[in-house]
């Protein structure tokens, strides 16, 4: 069993008059998280799953009377697929409310079906956290520091999702059933993704394009679909928890990119299992794009493993000045370069340097990716 880093935050915020929502791409162990969660406080649970018809059927309507009768002896109510049910957000806000003694738990695996809904009803009443893949920290805890630079090829091939760390051998087959079913399950039950394989299509071009700018109209002819439908279904993707995007940083430059975006997969091993390659890396082309999405997605883990405010950028001029990696803190920007070859020497552009104050340069290699992946 891999400890999760993030099991101390969530005790410490048990039985406060809050609910605690777990939510992330799906089979990232969230699940498994809350039972683990659970053991440690041992209190009388009541366990309940949406995806059940049952249970969506007994919730369907929530009233006071209801809950009382359902929580009746219990201390915790988990609701597992918390976004099948309707009115989830109103139901949690009842029992937030009135039944201060009972901790509510619930998951869910789209961001646009259960953290939309559960704002509107639970603001002030509820905390929240965000279970990726397996992270570097959590991966060196369990085995040690050597293992995990040994295995670093392994992990920009097939990732960190929970089954491909404990069933390795089987990793190709789990990732592309991953990709091909789990991952796009909440979307392909929605009305808005009214063409599949378009949609497919679309998640293969981004895959191809990691680390790079995206130009919509350009991926929208590509595709052979129109701009708007790309751009609903990016964004789609990115409330699904299967990609996330860097906007570019701006302020005192005159030939700043402002408008541009990159976008990068939450793990490694969907962008090789949408791709079909999962060749070794010597025999690759794109292992520095490979690079650049594992380290930025692994910064990006670590900051909401930390509770970390921070606001995350690409930054390039006109003149294709550019840096991978611009990070912005209260008072402090943190601007990083990631060079996969230890032949290529990288650094930080005079004109960031001279135009923005207080700026960290850090250039990171594969030998050094440690010194940047545990940072605060």
């Amino acid at each position: 069993m891999i400890d999760r880093l993030q099991i101390d935050y969530a005790l410490q915020r048990m039985f406060k008059n809050k609910a605690l929502i777990v939510f992330g791409p799906r089979q990232t162990g969230k699940t498994t998280f809350v039972e683990t969660l659970l053991a440690k406080i041992n209190k009388n649970t009541l366990s309940l799953n949406g995806d059940d018809a049952d249970v969506r059927e007994m919730l369907a309507k929530p009233n006071a009377a209801q809950i009382t009768q359902m929580l009746n002896g219990y201390d915790v109510l988990f609701i597992d697929e918390a976004q099948r049910i309707n009115e989830i957000g109103l139901l949690l806000k009842i029992i937030v409310d009135r039944f201060k003694n009972v901790q509510v738990i619930a998951t869910g695996s789209s961001a646009f079906e259960l953290t939309g809904k559960v704002n509107e009803s639970l603001t002030g009443r509820k905390y929240e956290m965000m279970l990726l893949p397996f992270s570097y920290a959590e991966l060196v805890k369990h085995t040690d520091y050597l293992t995990e630079e040994r295995l670093l090829e392994q992990r920009l091939i097939y990732g960190s999702y929970p089954e491909i760390i404990n069933d390795p051998s089987n990793a190709e087959e789990h990732l592309k059933l991953l990709a091909d079913s789990y991952l796009y399950k909440d979307l392909f039950a929605l009305e808005q993704v009214s063409k599949p394989a378009l949609f497919q299509k679309i998640v293969k071009a981004l895959a191809l394009q990691v680390g790079s700018e995206v130009n919509f109209s350009e991926l929208a002819q590509l595709v052979k679909a129109d701009q708007k439908t790309v751009e609903k279904y990016i964004d789609l993707l990115e409330k699904a928890f299967v990609i996330f995007s860097l906007t570019a940083y701006s302020g005192n430059v005159r030939n700043e990119i402002k408008k541009n975006r990159k976008i990068y997969f939450y793990d490694n091993g969907i962008i090789n299992s949408v791709t079909r390659n999962f060749n070794a890396l010597a025999n690759r082309n794109d292992v520095g794009a490979l690079f650049e999405n594992y380290m930025i997605s692994e910064r990006v883990k670590f900051l909401q493993q930390n509770q970390l405010e921070a606001e995350t950028y690409f930054w390039r001029t006109t003149q294709q000045q550019e840096i991978d990696y611009v990070e912005k803190t209260t008072n402090k920007l943190l601007a990083v370069e990631f060079k996969w070859s230890e032949n290529k020497k990288g650094r930080i552009p005079v004109t960031f340097k001279k135009a923005y104050s207080n700026v960290e340069e850090l250039i990171i290699s594969k030998k050094e990716r440690g010194l940047f992946l545990n940072r605060l």
